[in-house]
């Protein structure tokens, strides 16, 4: 009985590794050490802007808007991602009204939130920032606490205000090697003023969604469809049939039209500078390494912008102020019956701004198509009877 008792007050037998299993476990101490805790992260600060729609608060440190911004500036982001930055209460709210996309809004005070369409914020990302954050990285001289990241737009699914559509007239423009983006915002104001229809831009063209083109633009991006990087075998699939295509120059309508040659690379490389009279290549002129001909430049009447050049519909060509009309500009007006269009300015002037010239051609050809439809309503109402 003793050495029962004895035995169940024994400790139990403590069973020791070898020393094999020692050296394996002391081993794998000294490769990975044992890793401390995660540090417990911050809870988002979440806050109600209105009616199911809410916003966190950016902590100290996020680094995001810094980001976004200087990504979306990258036209090979722009391409890649299908994004676009827009600053400003003006220009954000246009794009919502049109039906683009918000992916991320930055915002400095929620009362820029109030002032917004409030239905088409639900599905973005809203994210309040302090103002001196967005002041470091906006491009504005003023900044007004706004910044947006968008889905790149689609203009065939743009909805456009009802006031530009009613006031549009069969008017296009075709922006040719446009590549100073303040001209080519303002050029795009300006089609939008006009009442165009639509603008083409083809490839050469400064991108419309860099930020300085959009802020140039002052939201015409959101008034009228612009159809971006094309090249010229794809620009009449985009014009409505039996259109007329002008062209703008400065060439003297006094002078005698010539028939000129151009070399086919000049078309595909860099354009032509043509806003000088043209002269005839040379007889002996060798063919280029390809063994590229020449192509043959068709003749265009010339005469002054506020002459009578309008038909419906009609397009006007604006060629950038470095590089002039390409050769393709050219053709496609000839193939359309179209004409070259002077503006008359004092001897010794070479050129005016291209964004300038845009604007004076593209009034004047409203002046002349609204003036086309009065008469024909006239017409309609009374009559000629022979």
């Amino acid at each position: 009985g003793r050495r029962g008792v004895r035995a169940l007050r024994r400790s139990p037998v403590r069973v020791l590794p070898s020393q094999k299993e020692r050296r394996a476990t002391a081993a794998e101490g000294q490769k990975s050490p044992p890793k401390p805790p995660p540090p417990p992260q911050p809870a988002v600060e979440r806050s109600s802007a209105g009616p199911g729609l809410w916003y966190e608060k950016a902590s100290p440190g996020d680094k995001r808007l810094g980001k976004v911004v200087t990504i979306a500036k990258s036209k090979k982001f722009r391409d890649h991602h299908g994004k676009v930055l827009l600053e400003g209460h003006r220009l954000i709210k246009d794009a919502l009204e049109a039906g683009a996309v918000p992916r991320t809004l930055f915002f400095s005070t929620v009362g820029h939130l109030k002032e917004l369409p409030e239905a088409e914020l639900k599905g973005a990302s809203l994210v309040k920032v302090k103002f001196e954050d967005i002041k470091n990285w906006t491009d504005l001289i003023t900044p007004q606490g706004l910044i947006g990241i968008f889905s790149k737009p689609d203009h065939a699914k743009m909805s456009y205000p009802a006031t530009q559509l009613a006031s549009s007239l069969p008017l296009l423009l075709i922006c040719d090697n446009i590549r100073d983006p303040g001209n080519l915002g303002t050029i795009l104001r300006s089609a939008a003023g006009a009442g165009c229809e639509k603008v083409l831009l083809t490839k050469g063209c400064v991108d419309p969604w860099e930020p300085k083109v959009l802020r140039a633009g002052m939201g015409a991006h959101f008034r009228l469809p612009i159809v971006a990087d094309l090249d010229w075998e794809s620009v009449p699939s985009n014009l409505p049939a039996a259109i007329q295509v002008c062209v703008a120059d400065n060439k003297d309508p006094e002078a005698r039209a010539e028939t000129t040659s151009v070399p086919k690379a000049s078309s595909r490389a860099g354009p032509a500078h043509l806003k000088s009279k043209p002269k005839a290549a040379p007889e002996d002129e060798e063919e280029d390494e390809e063994g590229a001909a020449g192509v043959c430049i068709p003749e265009l009447a010339v005469q002054y912008y506020y002459e009578n050049w309008t038909q419906a519909p009609v397009a006007v060509v604006i060629g950038g102020e470095t590089h002039g009309l390409s050769p393709d500009a050219l053709q496609l007006a000839a193939s359309t019956g179209g004409k070259r269009l002077v503006i008359p300015m004092v001897p010794g002037m070479d050129s005016l701004n291209s964004a300038m010239a845009a604007a004076i051609v593209l009034f004047e050809g409203r002046r002349q198509l609204l003036q086309r439809h009065k008469q024909e309503d006239e017409w309609q109402t009374f009559p000629v009877v022979g």
